[in-house]
């Protein structure tokens, strides 16, 4: 995944200051920051079309007034993991997310709420944080403009500015061109890149260097076998990020940091992993913070049993979106398996009818799912089961019938209290499962994205094995996040744009090779 010059003229194709590889939000933003202190930009994206995994996002931009109080949430949540100067530059380039991301709207006229948010956990700081969402753009339903995008609506808003912006810039944008190498001199700087493109392969010299912001490994099993302990995991969004960056970054003698850290939930998959390859990951919940369960007051009408037909989990712990698959990460060293993994989602027909169980939020291009209001569709298509008793449920997926009835026995009765005995769920998030027929269908960890990657500093240059960081290689977004214990909501979001900002800035600074 690497060359080296060794001094001898390496034959390149073409000449750019910088290249930057992705085009999410995190590229998006550096090669504006590049372009505007004046670097010759490269933008690349993989795909055939760009938006990575940020288009699939909800959008809201983490922002704070109170970067010291943001700091002290983000060394809380982080648990020394990650070195206190990148934090802090995490936590100042926070406060100026709102300003930044209206002036680039000023190309569009688009329109801003500003939301209160704090963090998702109990921690000093946790009230420092609100969001700065785009809502709105005069006559631009962005639906139509990304159809190849299902998710919520946010994402797509906030790329269609940043789109916009690059486009008022001209800068050069390139898709269906995946980076393969970069290329290194004696030095050790990075002066160039290869790319594959519909037309072959070519080599681009950089006078200033590369950025990369090409996303996590969500899409790359083999590295989740080599990384995490839990298995299997399914991305929810895109089949892109294959940790290509991480590898080439890898093969220049980058050091590595949070590779274990995932953002995702629990949800289910597609009987056809053909037709629809993503989990799908549950019902997106309102977030509530330990100590504060009175958030929590949207029903959740399942419970979630393992292979015995036992609960095992608050079905709707904190932060659902961050914290749902963790326990099911159990392994037992009697059976040597996973007992958890697949887990089995019971629910009744009334369950069945107050919402879509499931939410599927990807970017491609040649695929549509959409889960039927009603649950309905997913029944005929297999995902979800019906059955007259939960004990015959149970058993169509290999789970302890008599178990998992006496499980459901247990959970009414503590619904009639209102009080969770055994796994502390809010009161406001229960409902009785008793009403026949009964609905089930297999969850499994899906991931929404990585936070594993090189390491970096607090000016996102790229940190070799020995601490020292290789010549104009920088990193942005997810690609080796700051994020390497518990995850902010909005945080991705908010760190593509500082760090955007950051490694565009840096990198456009160096100075040109002749």
């Amino acid at each position: 995944m690497a060359s080296q010059d060794n001094g001898a003229d390496p034959g390149f194709d073409e000449e750019f200051d910088v290249v930057v590889v992705g085009f999410g939000f995190a590229g998006g933003v550096s090669a504006i920051e590049a372009h505007d202190a004046g670097a010759k930009v490269l933008l690349i994206e993989k795909m055939p079309d760009p938006g990575g995994i940020s288009i699939c996002s909800h959008g809201a931009i983490c922002s704070t007034k109170n970067p010291d109080g943001a700091f002290t949430y983000l060394k809380h949540t982080n648990a020394g993991r990650t070195p206190d100067p990148v934090l802090r530059a995490l936590a100042d380039g926070m406060q100026d997310n709102e300003s930044y991301a209206r002036k680039l709207t000023e190309l569009t006229g688009a329109e801003f709420m500003i939301r209160e948010r704090g963090g998702n956990y109990p921690f000093p700081g946790e009230d420092a944080f609100y969001y700065t969402q785009i809502t709105a753009i005069p006559n631009i339903d962005a639906s139509q403009v990304y159809p190849q995008v299902k998710g919520r609506p946010g994402g797509p808003l906030v790329f269609y500015v940043l789109q916009k912006n690059v486009e008022q810039r001209g800068i050069e944008v390139r898709c269906s061109t995946p980076a393969k190498t970069l290329i290194s001199n004696a030095d050790r700087e990075v002066i160039g890149i290869v790319v594959d493109t519909p037309n072959g392969e070519r080599r681009i010299r950089t006078k200033k260097g590369v950025i990369l912001a090409s996303g996590g490994f969500e899409a790359n099993t083999e590295m989740q076998k080599q990384f995490w302990q839990i298995m299997p995991v399914t991305t929810a969004a895109n089949g892109g990020n294959t940790g290509d960056g991480i590898r080439m970054a890898q093969a220049l003698g980058a050091e590595l940091w949070h590779m274990w850290h995932f953002h995702g939930s629990y949800g289910f998959l597609h009987p056809d992993r053909e037709e629809f390859p993503y989990g799908i990951r549950v019902k997106r919940f309102p977030d509530w913070i330990p100590g504060l369960e009175q958030r929590a007051v949207v029903q959740a009408p399942w419970i979630i049993v393992d292979k015995s037909g036992e609960r095992y989990m608050n079905e709707f712990p904190p932060y659902v979106q961050d914290t749902g698959w963790r326990d099911m990460e159990h392994y037992d060293p009697v059976t040597q398996s996973f007992p958890r993994i697949p887990s089995l989602l019971i629910y009744d027909e009334l369950g069945k009818r107050r919402f879509p169980m499931g939410n599927p939020a990807y970017n491609e291009r040649d695929m549509t799912y959409v889960w039927s209001p009603d649950n309905s569709k997913e029944i005929d298509e297999g995902i979800i089961k019906k059955a007259d008793t939960v004990g015959e449920l149970a058993e169509m997926f290999g789970v302890d019938g008599d178990k998992a009835e006496e499980t459901m026995a247990r959970w009414n009765e503590m619904c009639v209290t209102k009080n969770d005995t055994e796994f502390g769920r809010p009161a406001g998030t229960m409902m009785k499962i008793q009403r026949p027929p009964y609905y089930g269908g297999e969850i499994w960890p899906v991931l929404s994205n990585t936070q594993g990657g090189p390491v970096h500093d607090a000016k996102q240059r790229i940190i070799d094995v020995n601490g020292d960081a290789i010549p104009r290689l920088y990193a942005a977004g997810e690609m080796g996040s700051s994020f390497g214990h518990l995850y902010l909501a909005g945080g991705n979001i908010a760190e593509c744009f500082v760090t955007g900002r950051i490694a565009g800035k840096e990198v456009a600074g160096l100075g040109g090779r002749d």
